[in-house]
């Protein structure tokens, strides 16, 4: 096996990367339109400080995500069926979701606040019953040195379908502003609800024709072995998976990076679209602004897949962190001028500022995309083949605890301070610059001159090869 030329199976890859489609694709609708849903629905019903209500049942699919997906991670784990460890879960999940998506825009048009939220929970529920085992998926079947590339393509094959949802809510049929009434609002949710709902029916399909999963595990074991022998863990991981000390610390201090910048990120994920319409006057903007930042993020997964292969992971993700901070702090500071007007007298965003936001979301999407190519390959790095699903959802956990946080506190602090939701992208920024701080002291195994000096030893060796080639 010392001679084995790892490849990427690019082809297998795509086929399993078509469920991060339809579950990124239902979390954007999920978080454009359900904060607009509550904030319309509670100020009909008189409530006044939205901010910080709104949080609360927003960080519900988080606090769900926290018990929910570590265990069926692990119960995924130990399945054995003849369609897979992963693949039962995955379409069952599937088939309730498109039964349940639906209705908490209907409960929105039929004026229900209360069925609105009891279907935004089963929805949470479902999903996360599901993302595990979606996710962990790409790691079963791919050997460690490759899975930062296997992990661009998830990403860019999802971001693709958070596209799809983004630019639904950038047509006018789907503009809503700080003036829109809760009759508005009713009318114009549904179909990008419905649409997306019939995407992922399509989605499934695919999936049950494409993926077989036991066969695709027995295609790859041999490689995903080898791939084992080459972890960037200081210590071999046993059969029992006992971690040296050193890499218990290094996973430790990535897992509360994971925190502090999913807690940044989550919190204008989740009160962005509130942020445009609100502060600046166009809710469109926000979907114009998440539109590019996921088009720079599928580019960026195209182009720089393998960057860890030369730098390393961490040095790829710092560089992420600090473009990405860049670009927060650039709209923090323009939030803090109090005598900006954004909107022309149609409510239109000017120019210079749809330019500006444009530019923000070039940087927030390079970064984030930097980010999660490489930080999600970093925590599995310490898993073996039986407990992929286990480690799986130590990410998912790490990330959804700060998304359970974040819009709680965020929104405390927009409530109870006289700048309200012009804070949004000042909180963003401080927890993106704790996180470059703490995820400096993560420790890689191999040194970047190290890496560099290989990565030209590896070039010079191929050049060779192909003059010894064109010589025969």
């Amino acid at each position: 096996m010392s001679e084995v030329k790892l490849k990427l199976n690019v082809k297998l890859t795509l086929k399993i990367s078509f469920a991060f489609f339809g579950i990124l694709m239902l979390w954007q609708v999920y978080n454009t339109y359900c904060p607009i849903i509550l904030e319309t629905m509670l100020g009909e019903m008189g409530v006044t400080e939205t901010n910080y209500l709104v949080g609360i049942i927003m960080a519900l699919d988080n606090v769900a995500a926290i018990f929910v997906m570590p265990i069926f991670g692990r119960l995924s784990d130990k399945t054995k069926t003849r369609f897979g460890k992963r693949m039962p879960y995955i379409v069952i999940g599937m088939i309730m979701t498109i039964l349940v998506f639906p209705f908490i825009a209907l409960m929105c048009m039929w004026n229900m606040f209360a069925g609105v939220i009891i279907f935004m929970l089963l929805f949470l529920i479902i999903m996360q019953s599901y993302r595990s085992p979606a996710v962990a998926l790409m790691p079963d079947l791919t050997p460690k040195p490759l899975r930062s590339g296997a992990n661009g393509i998830v990403n860019l094959v999802g971001y693709m379908g958070g596209v799809f949802a983004t630019v639904l809510g950038m047509f006018s049929m789907f503009k809503l502003n700080n003036e829109s009434s809760l009759a508005e609002v009713q009318e114009k949710v549904f179909w990008p609800f419905m649409i997306c709902t019939i995407v992922l029916a399509i989605i499934l399909v695919l999936l049950i024709v494409f993926v077989k999963e036991n066969k695709m595990l027995d295609d790859t074991k041999d490689l995903v072995a080898y791939g084992e022998t080459l972890s960037d863990t200081y210590e071999k991981i046993d059969e029992d998976n006992k971690l040296s000390k050193k890499d218990k610390k290094n996973l430790a201090i990535i897992l509360i990076a994971i925190i502090l910048w999913f807690m940044a990120f989550n919190s204008f994920e989740t009160f962005g679209s509130l942020f445009f319409k609100n502060v600046v006057g166009d809710s469109t903007m926000y979907s114009t602004m998440a539109t590019v930042l996921s088009v720079v993020s599928i580019v960026t997964f195209i182009l720089f897949s393998t960057l860890s292969n030369k730098i390393g992971r961490k040095i790829s993700i710092i560089i992420g962190l600090v473009v990405l901070t860049i670009g927060l702090v650039a709209v923090a500071i323009l939030s803090l001028n109090p005598n900006i007007v954004y909107v022309d007298s149609n409510n239109d965003v000017l120019i210079g500022y749809k330019i500006f936001y444009i530019g923000v979301s070039v940087l927030i999407g390079f970064g984030w995309a930097l980010i999660n190519i490489n930080s999600f390959p970093m925590v599995v790095e310490y898993s073996n083949s039986k407990n992929l699903g286990k480690f799986t959802s130590y990410y998912y956990i790490s990330s959804m605890l700060a998304q359970s946080i974040t819009p709680i506190l965020v929104g405390l602090i927009m409530d109870f301070n006289v700048l309200g939701q012009k804070l949004l992208f000042v909180y963003a920024s401080t927890l993106m610059i704790l996180a470059i701080i703490v995820f400096c002291f993560v420790k890689e195994k191999i040194k970047l001159k190290e890496r560099i000096e290989k990565n030209k030893n590896e070039k010079k060796q191929t050049a060779l090869e192909k003059i010894g080639s064109i010589d025969d």
